[in-house]
């Protein structure tokens, strides 16, 4: 008779997204609790962590951003042979750093919106002409390297932007692409059973700002949710076409859930995709799973079931 794993539920963490992992946390405790799967809650910051971590047979990451999406939390865990949910190394490092994102999306085929990184050894003025000049007007700031939303800012003139790179851009890696009107969708994907599956697309609609911001996401009268979003089949079947490639490109694992643009000519843009997606029950993966038909238990079984167990990968 075989036994049930014990799981280390690793949630928290050090990012700026720290809120949104406990939230993640709380949420998959209660599921382990209800099916009664062994387990302990870890986080990352605990001075213990390595040492407790080694105690168990596989570690759930209910965790996101900086530290944790990114494979440094990933390498830890592959260097001390336990299993986890989600992405590897690679996948994850690719994953996070956006703009490698987008270029490799691109390479397999996928449309994604043009970007201009910003570079330390160009001056301000420079760099918010040549965005202006090359992206047009509106444009959106965005951090490389964070998720939820965190930092990013619509700039409709070249003055707010050359002020805004003068001043406030001097800590980490940033880019900025255009913004375009038109309706935020995400797409979830699944593996089963060896067998890759998206999720019915869910359109995002912010009510309190102008596009689905940090503040946005967080507050619930700050956004409602149209699942399937409604978008014609041939755009929907286009979105789901697009997750899987960029979760085949970047060599993802177990599930992500990837962000597009969808312009009012029916354009589809790639924008990101993330490798530990949020898992509040009201959030957006749980949200396409109900859709699906899928519950929030069953949803933590089938990514607990895709945890890798055996075998090196990059």
């Amino acid at each position: 008779m075989s036994t049930a794993p014990r799981i280390a539920l690793v949630t928290g963490g050090r990012s700026g997204e720290r809120d949104r992992s406990l939230i993640s946390g709380e949420a998959v405790r209660e599921s382990l609790v209800r099916q009664g799967l062994p387990h302990f809650v870890l986080d990352p910051t605990d001075k213990d962590f390595a040492d407790r971590v080694r105690e168990a047979d596989v570690a759930f990451l209910a965790i996101a951003g900086q530290w944790a999406e990114d494979g440094k939390l990933q390498g830890l865990l592959d260097s001390l042979g336990v299993p986890y949910t989600g992405s590897g190394v690679l996948a994850s490092a690719m994953a996070m750093h956006k703009p490698t994102a987008k270029i490799l999306v691109l390479a397999g085929g996928v449309t994604v919106l043009p970007h201009i990184p910003l570079r330390s050894h160009d001056g301000p003025e420079e760099t918010a002409r040549t965005c202006v000049e090359e992206l047009g007007l509106p444009v959106i700031l965005k951090p490389t390297s964070e998720g939820g939303s965190i930092g990013m800012r619509v700039f409709r003139d070249l003055n707010s932007l050359t002020t805004t790179l003068t001043h406030d851009t001097r800590g980490g890696e940033w880019f900025v692409e255009p913004f375009k009107d038109g309706t935020a969708v995400t797409c979830g994907v699944l593996e089963q059973d060896g067998a890759i599956m998206t999720l019915p697309p869910l359109e995002t609609v912010p009510t309190t700002a102008e596009f689905y911001d940090y503040k946005a996401k967080r507050n619930p009268a700050g956004h409602r949710y149209r699942c399937p979003a409604q978008l014609p089949d041939a755009v929907l079947a286009a979105i789901s076409r697009a997750a899987i490639r960029a979760h085949q490109v970047l060599h993802c694992s177990g599930y992500s859930r990837s962000d597009f643009l969808v312009t009012p000519d029916g354009d589809v843009h790639w924008l990101e995709i993330n490798t530990l997606p949020g898992l509040s029950p009201h959030g957006n993966l749980a949200t396409m799973a109900a859709a699906a038909g899928i519950s929030y238990d069953a949803l933590i079984q089938t990514i607990l079931a895709t945890t890798c167990t055996d075998g090196y990968r990059p």
